[in-house]
């Protein structure tokens, strides 16, 4: 199951984290989400863990813990959706080239 972990201290490792989430469970994978042009940490990640029972008691376990002087935001985490409009709102709504200027008659 695939866990969201929120409100992180840009300081926090992947290492603290599966630390904090091994008490709970066997996990999979755990990684720290980076920003892709300064490589630097934007403050939430994912862990998945091998178990549904073990995840929930991770969840329930670590939301609003502590780690690094941020309370922990430890949720579910929801699938990504297929409408990823990078935050221009998505189709021809203004913007550049986002409307016809010129029309034939």
């Amino acid at each position: 199951m695939n866990i969201y972990v929120g409100n992180l201290s840009y300081q926090t490792t992947e290492d603290e984290i599966r630390q904090a989430f091994e008490g709970h469970g066997q996990i999979s994978s755990c990684s720290i989400i980076k920003d892709k042009f300064s490589g630097e940490s934007k403050g939430f990640g994912f862990v998945e863990m091998a178990s549904k029972d073990e995840a929930m008691k991770a969840i329930s376990g670590l939301n609003g813990s502590e780690m690094n002087g941020r309370t922990l935001t430890v949720s579910e985490a929801k699938p990504r959706t297929e409408n990823r409009s990078g935050g221009s709102g998505g189709g021809n709504r203004g913007g550049y080239g986002g409307g016809n200027s010129r029309r034939d008659y």
